[in-house]
């Protein structure tokens, strides 16, 4: 055996051993009222490795009885840590913060066996989540009211914010530790319990954040854990139970509005970050080498599976064939693999159904006249890889240009001036994100004000950040998490007329 087999041998047996050891630190139960249990009719269901298709491990399935039993138990906690001074939930925030940065390593590696992104993104990925503990760790004791003289002069006007109540908080699975953080975080600032329900395919990040922040110092009770194959036997009843006075979901536009209309009935709090079409925009004057590489980290971030990727390549006619070249050239260098592996870029898709639809619509493309640069097909192996890739000539009649890809492929279509940019761009129900690279300050003030999204990357391909006000408009949702705003979401004003 070569030197470089025995190496790869150990690395193997070290990676194996590691992986043993993470997986069997995570708790695999429910978490009610501040115990571990399993579901009550004993249910279970399988977390898979994407890159591999093997089972990492079971993870409790909740029912209609463990949600309602995980909603009794927030709510029999809410006054209580409504009344905790706000600089211990603050505190509680920062020691959660501090632990998951002391097990960065873990919570990565845990985060890439069950989601399949590269060990470097899920590493990323920890540090933005903790950001959010740490960002509103500062918020819970900012929170605040006002007094003011009545205008005629004969009362006063008392103004308190109060915490919402108990909270669901759904959460998806691309980025399943940062949209906990992100709901988790301004919820605990205000002082509002919960059940959470995180995605089956990635329940395990989740559960290790609950054992983080039992460990920090959170009363029994504030969060409860619910990861069910079950959404609709256990999201539903919550919402229509009349216990619960916010929910916080992150997901398909789709499932948002089901979980709108069921929310209707008790008249929820509710905030929405749903899907995205982000159309990323390249103009004649733009530094196409920061167009590029502001495109790849748009597009590639967790390999396309992100609601703010880049959907669709605006660009214009004059610099149309140089950007794409450019652009195929960069991802056809990208190393595919397991995301454990040293060096590796790209991991797999989260599973078979999502690397069957990012097929078609590459398929559905090509049969109407789009050219592929490079890529466009599946990677041979066990575990859901496709190959980076690059569409020239998109028509518009293309199902990938109205369809959120969610995958690894970038299709390009030209414009000729600006306005048909900006029209071409908010040709969508959505309005999550958009890119806009351009050298001309005027230009890009002018298409920044015009662009129907909540959020615009300008000359930047990243937008996520825990201290900015993240969502969307149209049908990409409702409200804002992150920010100074995120923790209004989970704020009720109250008015005190005071006669004097």
């Amino acid at each position: 055996m070569s030197t470089t087999q025995t190496g790869r041998s150990q690395d193997d047996r070290s990676l194996a051993e590691r992986t043993r050891a993470v997986l069997g630190a995570v708790p695999t139960q429910l978490l009610v009222g501040g115990r571990w249990q399993d579901a009550a009719d004993g249910a279970t269901f399988d977390v898979t490795d994407p890159a591999t298709g093997e089972v990492l491990t079971s993870v409790a399935d909740a029912g209609a009885d463990d949600a309602r039993a995980a909603l009794e138990a927030a709510a029999a906690a809410q006054a209580g840590f409504a009344a905790m001074a706000p600089q211990e939930r603050a505190d509680v925030l920062t020691r959660a913060f501090a632990l998951m940065h002391e097990r960065v390593e873990d919570l990565a590696l845990l985060m890439t066996l069950e989601m399949g992104k590269p060990l470097a993104e899920s590493r990323g990925e920890i540090a933005y989540a903790a950001g959010f503990f740490r960002h509103f760790a500062g918020e819970a004791v900012r929170v605040s009211g006002g007094y003011q003289v009545a205008p005629a002069g004969g009362s006063r006007h008392l103004v308190m914010k109060q915490p919402v109540g108990p909270c669901v908080l759904v959460t998806p699975w691309n980025f399943p530790a940062a949209m906990g953080t992100r709901k988790l975080g301004p919820a605990i600032a205000a002082g509002c319990t919960s059940v959470v329900k995180p995605a089956p395919a990635t329940p395990l990040s989740m559960l290790a954040l609950a054992g983080i922040l039992a460990e920090a110092g959170l009363p029994d009770g504030v969060v409860n854990l619910v990861p069910t194959t079950r959404a609709g036997e256990v999201v539903e009843p919550m919402l229509r139970s009349g216990l619960a006075r916010k929910l916080s979901f992150t997901g398909s536009t789709a499932v948002g509005r089901t979980l709108l209309e069921q929310s209707a009935e008790k008249v929820l709090r509710t905030s929405m970050e749903l899907g995205g079409n982000a159309p990323f925009l390249v103009f004649a004057d733009a530094d196409l080498d920061a167009a590029v590489e502001g495109a790849m980290a748009a597009k590639m971030r967790n390999g396309g599976e992100a609601c703010t990727s880049a959907n669709r390549f605006l660009v214009h006619e004059d610099v149309a064939e140089d950007f794409g070249r450019r652009l195929a050239e960069r991802m056809q260098a990208l190393v595919v693999g397991p995301g454990t592996r040293d060096g590796v870029q790209l991991g797999p898709l989260i599973d078979g159904g999502a690397r069957e639809k990012v097929e078609a619509l590459v398929a559905d493309a090509v049969d109407r006249g789009a050219r592929v640069v490079t890529g466009g097909s599946a990677v041979e192996g066990p575990g859901f890889f496709y190959a980076p890739t690059v569409l020239t000539d998109v028509p518009h009649d293309a199902r990938i240009r109205s369809e959120e890809v969610f995958g690894p492929v970038a299709p390009i279509t030209t414009f000729t001036d600006e306005d048909e940019a900006v029209t071409e761009a908010n040709d969508t129900e959505h309005g999550l994100v958009s890119y806009v690279y351009t050298r001309d300050l005027q230009r890009a003030l002018r298409v920044c004000e015009a662009l129907e999204a909540g959020m615009v990357g300008l000359n930047a391909g990243v937008v996520s950040d825990p201290a900015a006000p993240f969502g969307g408009v149209k049908a990409s949702g409702l409200g804002r998490e992150g920010g100074r705003v995120g923790i209004e979401e989970y704020l009720e004003t109250k008015y005190v007329s005071v006669r004097m």
